[in-house]
């Protein structure tokens, strides 16, 4: 219980600080009073306390925030910024990656995640020898539920 509390503390603390930097007027985080700061926020704390509580299953949920609220700054911030679907799995295939180094869990899964982001974000401009990959593409556009309902029923299958 007591390390739940010492998190609550670390988002207080962020947000405090968020908060009085707004009251403060300071030019430079003008840029960043927004939302997808609030995601950062909550994303490091739960890194913050994962890391030093050794509360590892709490990295995922951690990187998946602060990934997230990177991305959007960045859409907000940058013209050059890749503003995909892909891009969602890519942080959660590295919040898997990254949960991994420290339980040993997640890694079949992350690497899946990565690797399609990959192919994805890279689909636009595949090299004319490797065009058969358009029609798979298009098969899981249209048919990705199927494949999360198949997941699904497979982990609630699987005997632990």
């Amino acid at each position: 219980m007591k390390k739940q509390h010492i998190f609550y503390g670390y988002v207080l603390i962020g947000f405090g600080v968020f908060f009085l930097i707004k009251q403060l007027d300071l030019v430079w985080f003008q840029p960043y009073e927004s939302w997808p700061t609030f995601l950062i926020i909550v994303g490091v704390s739960f890194l913050i306390h994962s890391y030093s509580y050794r509360v590892y299953e709490n990295i995922f949920i951690g990187i998946l925030l602060l990934g997230l609220g990177i991305h959007f700054h960045g859409l907000e911030r940058f013209s050059f910024w890749v503003d995909h679907w892909s891009i969602y799995i890519l942080i959660a295939g590295i919040g898997f990656l990254i949960r991994y180094v420290k339980t040993r869990s997640g890694l079949i899964v992350g690497a899946i995640l990565v690797g399609i982001a990959v192919i994805m974000l890279f689909s636009v401009t595949l090299p004319a020898w490797f065009t058969w990959i358009y029609g798979v593409i298009d098969f899981l556009e249209t048919f990705w539920p199927v494949t999360l309902i198949a997941i699904g029923v497979y982990l609630l299958r699987v005997k632990r």
